[in-house]
C-alpha cells in the first residue's frame, strides 16, 4: 500500500482535511509534518463541523492512527485543549502518537513572537503569534527543546536556562518587558509530562515499520506551497517546509517511500496576512467569494483575502512537489458567477510572464492576465458523478486542469465529506 504526501498548492486554507477525509478507511496512519497550532483546518463528519490545529485530521477516523511528527513545534497546552474538546464530542484521541524529536512550544517563545510583531508595525509579517517561528528558530539555533526533554527534568532546566540568558535580555532591554524566569518555564512544561509520556514514541520507527507491513500512511501538510519557508513568498511565509520534501526530513521517513503526492487547490485562491496576491479582488466579487465560501481563518477567525484562480501558482506548486494527482475544491462557491476568470500569466512592466517571475520584486509587481470562462448557475452540490456537473463547470475543471501541471483527479462541490467528485483514485 501506498505512502502518500498531501500538500496545499496555493496559501493555505484549500480544504486538505476534507480530502485527508474523503480517503477514510483506507489510511492507516496520517501524521502532521510540519508547523504547529497556527494553522486550522475545517472538517465536516456526518453533519458536525470539526475545527483542527495541531492534531492532524485522521484523529476523525475510527481505526486510523494520527501521529504528529518530529517535523511540528508542539503548544502542549493547545495540544491538551484540542484533545479534550474532541474527547467530549465522543472522538476516540487515544491512539495519537506524538513524536519524541518534535520541538516544544515555550511559553517565551509565545511572548516573543507577539512583541516582535508589534514592534516591526507595517514591516509585519502576519505570523499569527503563537510563538512557531521562534521555535524553530531555536531548534535551527540548537537551544530548543523537544518532547524527549520533559522526562529528564535537569536536561530541561538546563536548555530552559541556555534559552532564556539571550531571551531575557532581548526582552528587557530591547522589548521594555519583564523577563521569565527559569522556574516558571519549567514547572509549567513539566505539568504536561506525565499525561503526555504515553502517546511519545518512535514515531520514524513506527511509520517505516508501518509501510513494511503493508499498512497506508498519508502525510497531511500544514500551511501551504506558496507559504513554505523556501519555496514560497518570502519572507511572507510560515517558519518550516510545507511542501512534500518536508514530508520526508518532517517524519523520518526517506523519499524512496513515498508514492503519491496530492496537492489541494480551491476553484478560487485565498490566503491569510501579509504579502503578495496577484489575483486579489477587492471588490463586489471578493466579497461574493468570502461570504458564499465561509472565507475566515479556522484558527484566527481573520477574513481571507480572496481571489481568482491562479493557474501560475498552481502550476509552480506542481513543479515544485512533484504533484501527481490535484483536488479541486469548493467549486460550488463559484455557482452564478456570469463569467469566471482564470489568471494565465503576469504582466510585470510591460512583459508577459507564464511562471512565477523569479524574484520576489517581481512578484509583487505581477497584473495577472485572465482568460474568461463560461460560468454556471446550477446548483453543483447534488452532483456525484463528473457527468452530473453542468456543462460549464465541466469545461471549468477540464481548463484549469489542462493549465496547472496535473490531473484533477476529485472535485469538492460542497463542505461534507459526500460531497466530492472522485475522477481518479488517489490510493490506486
Amino acid at each position: 500500500m501506498p505512502a502518500v504526501v498531501l500538500v496545499g498548492a496555493q496559501w493555505g486554507d484549500e480544504g486538505k482535511g476534507k480530502a485527508t477525509d474523503t480517503l477514510g478507511e483506507r489510511v492507516d496512519y496520517v501524521v502532521k509534518f510540519n508547523g504547529g497550532n497556527n494553522a486550522g483546518q475545517t472538517v465536516v463528519v456526518d453533519g458536525e463541523k470539526y475545527a483542527l490545529h495541531l492534531l492532524p485530521s485522521g484523529i476523525l477516523t475510527p481505526g486510523c492512527v494520527p501521529v504528529i511528527g518530529n517535523g511540528v513545534v508542539v503548544d502542549l497546552g493547545v495540544l491538551f485543549e484540542e484533545i479534550d474538546a474532541l474527547t467530549a464530542r465522543g472522538v476516540d484521541c487515544s491512539r495519537l502518537l506524538v513524536s519524541s524529536a518534535a520541538h516544544v512550544i515555550a511559553g517565551y517563545n509565545t511572548t516573543l513572537d507577539k512583541v516582535t510583531e508589534r514592534f516591526l508595525g507595517e514591516r509585519r509579517i502576519g505570523t499569527t503569534g503563537r510563538g512557531i517561528g521562534p521555535t524553530y528558530a531555536d531548534k535551527m539555533n540548537r537551544v530548543g527543546i523537544r518532547v524527549e526533554d520533559l522526562f529528564d527534568p535537569g536536561i530541561l532546566r538546563q536548555k530552559v536556562e541556555g534559552a532564556l540568558d539571550l531571551k531575557n535580555q532581548i526582552l528587557v532591554k530591547v522589548y521594555n518587558r519583564r523577563g521569565i524566569t527559569v522556574d516558571e518555564v519549567v514547572e509549567q512544561l513539566l505539568e504536561y509530562a506525565e499525561r503526555l509520556h504515553p502517546m511519545v514514541a518512535d514515531t520514524a520507527l513506527v511509520l517505516n515499520r508501518a509501510l513494511d507491513a503493508g499498512g497506508t500512511v498519508l502525510f497531511e501538510g500544514g500551511q501551504a506551497t506558496m507559504l513554505d519557508v523556501d519555496h514560497g513568498t518570502y519572507p511572507f511565509v510560515t517558519s518550516s517546509n510545507a511542501t512534500a520534501g518536508g514530508a520526508c526530513t518532517g517524519s523520518g521517513v526517506p523519499p524512496t517511500r513515498i508514492d503519491r503526492v496530492v496537492a489541494v487547490a480551491k476553484a478560487y485562491t485565498t490566503r491569510v496576512g501579509e504579502g503578495p496576491f496577484p489575483t486579489e479582488l477587492l471588490d463586489a466579487d471578493g466579497e461574493r467569494l468570502r461570504d458564499v465560501g465561509s472565507e475566515f481563518g479556522t484558527t484566527t477567525g481573520r477574513p481571507r483575502r480572496c481571489g481568482w484562480y491562479d493557474a501560475l501558482v498552481v502550476r509552480y506548486a506542481s513543479r515544485v512537489n512533484g504533484v501527481t494527482d490535484l483536488v479541486l475544491t469548493k467549486l460550488d462557491v463559484l455557482t452564478g458567477f456570469e463569467r469566471i476568470p482564470v489568471c494565465v500569466g503576469y504582466d510585470v512592466d510591460g512583459v508577459r510572464h507564464d511562471e512565477i517571475p523569479m524574484t520576489q520584486t517581481d512578484f509583487h509587481h505581477a497584473t495577472p492576465i485572465y482568460e474568461h470562462l463560461e460560468g454556471w448557475s446550477e446548483d453543483v452540490a447534488g452532483a456525484r458523478r463528473f457527468e452530473d456537473l453542468p456543462k460549464a463547470a465541466q469545461q471549468y475543471v477540464l481548463a484549469v486542469e489542462e493549465l496547472s501541471g496535473a490531473r484533477i483527479s476529485a472535485v469538492g462541490v460542497g463542505p461534507s465529506r459526500g460531497d466530492t467528485i472522485v475522477r481518479h483514485d488517489l490510493l490506486d
